[in-house]
């Protein structure tokens, strides 16, 4: 998910949800049956004419049939949505199924892609090409469809019962960045922008609705509501601009118009409406599917984690979703379930069920003991097996010391790690912090844990020899207790409403218990947001303050307590001069409390700033936007206030460095930059001015907020240069480069448009269009956070 993305400095903090992780083969649920959680390898090879060997699925207990939840996650919070809407499953009548999107596209299952769109598919032959095929054996895999009973919906794309039945699938999809799809739904967005034919992921209707004709669903219009904020029937008055929107984005050379026909879907997005495309990968997995002949079971929602993202998705979760299915697929059948098996007086008697299992080590085990297989790791995890141990090699202070705050500039020696860490000007440096040694401790006695204990952490899956443990585990394994609790989980962040639901089973005491469940309800989120949020409280403050009698093991800790994510830095060092070291810059966030007055240090940044030369941290390279024009001739337009000088600066590190090296007559390279006063928090301003002088940087504009009544910011200096920019965008073709806060950027990006708009002679719409294009070309590019 971003879910929500909150930066500081020119990092960005990712805020997480919990770690209940349901990629394993099966789960127990508190009644101790199985339900099928598999991802793509169960029975892969049988098809249509096969499936009949397959066990049928007792439609007495699931009257709904399958519902496959696939999740496009960057911290975890869509996957855990993904097991709260699977643990709801049986009591409503349907059996789960949880996949990866990952795992979509890495199907290695031959007999089941061929099989897929074939003649014995229902397809005639050639009509669903190679990476449809993939796609159709995970989504429309013939286990997991139902057969249909009677069909006279005049909307079925198939124009009536088509003898193969239908895949249900519910997609919860993360917008990581500035409308992009996360990690692990990447190449399964770019297989479906070819299959639909929507080349342009930011050309999606503002609504998030996909166009391609409306249909209707229990008498409500089938396009996306945000759960929060639009009803059903508002967001029918936006269909047609729905359709003209997603057609006038359609390649139709492109398209596969019906090879998942036999689909029926819905979606649910996380976003941040701080961010200009918000919830940007569900409207395009709506807009998608459709397109390719799904047809959507209820109507879309948007949940905000600028706001309150978990209560969007209740909203969406029992309000829409759950209605829509149950009277779809539902109605008038009897749910034999039972929700009370495992309680006693609504408490449970039982430990949850766990998807791990842990396996204790002698210390001459652990050291013979081989690391956890990469394939194992949850896709949100990779960055665990990519990362390196690195010496900081020099660290500085840049703000004056008569300003309170601090911006630390830092170098990393990645020179023994030049297979894993090589990197490019203005890519991003993964920082993975550790928790502070006092606080593992006390959590480590307010549970009972041996710290200096070995362990290895298994998926558990019965010893069924099912292979579908791939993508299960949240961490690398053998470690110790410590390694776990120091590295692995977020003790100090706080935690999601559903964290504490979940942690709520664990405590002894009545009125620990009581308490968080209160604060995970519906009813307790004012006091969970004064309490939890504003009080900054994380897990270990709950398990040794305020809920001593929780009593946990260690496997499900790890399932219930959220990790501990990376933090992102814009390197602001170029590849061409430092290529064995990394720069950073930093801000340390430090914060008073409301309700203490005590000061809140944010972890990464308090974490680095305690960092000496010769300190090791951990770390991995990412790949950003920022790339220069390859035309060197063509001019850079830089926005980079504060620590969002971070690329700018590697960016003209890199120009003067060709400049310098090889005579290279590159194009004009423009900055504004800006900060409270000169004096105080002008970041790099020796280096800037050398810049200026050397003739690397063609124009420097300084906002300095502070230093007069009414306050500047760079936006104000741009709306002065409008003439001279829409020169060097319109005639010079420039490219635009923006880091910082996402109001600097908006603030940007509306003075942009005004230029283009005023210069261009065009309406607003084609302004933003115009800038939409620039995007799309890697011409503009934006690196925020809120």
């Amino acid at each position: 998910s971003p879910t929500a993305v909150v930066g500081f400095g020119a990092t960005t903090l990712v805020l997480l949800g919990t770690t209940y992780f349901f990629t394993k083969s099966k789960s127990q649920y508190g009644d101790g049956k199985e339900y099928s959680t598999r991802g793509n390898s169960r029975a892969g090879s049988k098809m249509k004419d096969q499936v009949e060997e397959e066990p049928k699925l007792d439609r007495t207990k699931y009257p709904g049939g399958h519902l496959t939840i696939y999740y496009g996650s960057q911290t975890g919070t869509a996957q855990m949505f993904a097991k709260q809407i699977a643990s709801e499953c049986e009591t409503r009548g349907f059996c789960p199924r949880i996949v990866d999107l990952q795992d979509v596209v890495e199907n290695d299952d031959v007999h089941a892609i061929e099989a897929a769109g074939s003649a014995g598919d229902g397809f005639e032959e050639g009509e669903v090409d190679e990476d449809g095929k993939v796609i159709r054996a995970t989504l429309a895999h013939p286990h997991y469809r139902d057969e249909e009973e009677e069909d006279d919906d005049t909307n079925n794309n198939d124009g009536g019962k088509s003898g193969h039945g239908k895949s249900k699938a519910l997609f919860l999809m993360a917008t990581y960045g500035e409308g992009e799809p996360t990690d692990n739904a990447q190449q399964f967005v770019e297989m479906m922008k070819g299959k639909s034919g929507i080349s342009n992921i930011y050309k999606i209707d503002g609504s998030g609705g996909g166009g391609g004709g409306q249909q209707q669903q229990n008498g409500t219009s089938s396009l996306v509501s945000p759960a929060s904020s639009m009803s059903l029937d508002k967001a029918a008055d936006t269909t047609a601009d729905a359709a003209s929107s997603a057609t006038a984005t359609t390649a139709p050379s492109l398209r596969s118009a019906t090879f998942l026909r036999d689909l029926e879907y819905a979606v649910f997005g996380l976003g941040n409406k701080q961010y200009e495309h918000f919830s940007n990968m569900s409207r395009f997995m709506d807009a998608a599917l459709e397109k390719c002949g799904a047809r959507r079971m209820a109507a879309t929602g948007l949940g905000d984690d600028d706001d309150d993202l978990e209560g969007d998705f209740e909203n969406w979760k029992d309000g829409v979703f759950w209605p829509a299915m149950m009277e779809s697929y539902v109605k008038g059948k009897s749910v034999v379930a039972d929700a009370t098996k495992g309680k006693e007086n609504g408490v449970a008697t039982s430990l949850p069920p766990c998807p791990y299992r842990v396996e204790y080590l002698k210390t001459d085990e652990a050291t013979k003991g081989t690391n956890t297989n990469e394939s194992l790791l949850q896709t949100s995890s990779k960055h665990y097996a990519q990362s390196a141990d690195c010496p900081v090699v020099a660290r500085r202070e840049l703000r004056d010391p008569s300003d309170p705050g601090s911006t630390i500039h830092m170098e990393i020696d990645v020179s023994q790690h030049m297979d894993t860490l090589k990197y490019q000007t203005a890519d991003n440096l993964g920082i993975l912090p550790k928790n502070n040694a006092a606080t593992v401790e006390a959590v480590a006695k307010a549970l009972n844990y041996d710290l200096d204990r070995h362990f290895n952490l298994l998926p558990n899956n019965n010893g069924d020899g099912d292979d579908s443990s791939k993508h299960t585990l949240p961490f690398p394994t053998p470690c110790t207790v410590r390694t776990c609790l120091e590295r692995y989980c977020d003790l100090s962040g706080p935690p999601r409403r559903s964290d504490l639901k979940q942690l709520a089973p664990y405590a002894k005491n009545d009125l620990d218990r009581q308490a968080l469940l209160r604060m995970s309800s519906k009813e307790g989120k004012a006091e969970y947001k004064e309490k939890i949020v504003e009080g900054h409280v994380g897990i270990a403050e709950i398990v040794t303050k305020f809920c001593t009698s929780i009593e946990i093991p260690l496997e499900h800790f790890a399932m219930v307590c959220p990790r501990l994510q990376p933090r992102y830095y814009t390197i602001s060092s170029s590849s061409s001069v430092h290529p064995t070291t990394i720069h950073i810059t930093l801000a340390v966030l430090e914060t008073e409390m409301k309700m203490s007055g005590k000061v809140f240090k944010g972890l990464c940044s308090g974490y680095l700033a305690n960092r000496k030369n010769g300190d090791v941290v951990r770390v991995f390279v990412r790949d950003s936007t920022f790339r220069l024009p390859k035309q060197v001739e063509r001019p850079v337009v830089m926005f980079g206030p504060g620590t969002g000088i971070a690329p700018m600066r590697a960016v003209l590190q890199e120009r003067s460095h060709a400049r310098m090296a090889g005579g290279t007559n590159h194009g004009p390279n423009v900055l504004y930059f800006g900060c409270k006063s000169r004096s105080m928090d002008y970041i790099y301003r020796d280096e800037l001015e050398a810049f200026r002088e050397e003739g690397t940087l063609t124009e420097l504009h300084l906002a300095f907020s502070r230093e007069q009544e009414e306050k500047v910011y760079v936006q104000h200096l741009l709306a002065k240069r409008a003439e001279e920019t829409w020169e060097l965008i319109h005639e010079r073709k420039a490219s635009i480069f923006v880091c910082g806060a996402v109001r600097m950027g908006a603030d940007v990006d509306h003075a942009l448009q005004d230029i283009i708009s005023k210069q261009g002679n065009m309406t607003r719409e084609k302004a933003k269009a115009y800038l939409d294009k620039m995007q799309v070309a890697g011409r503009f590019v934006q690196e925020l956070w809120s």
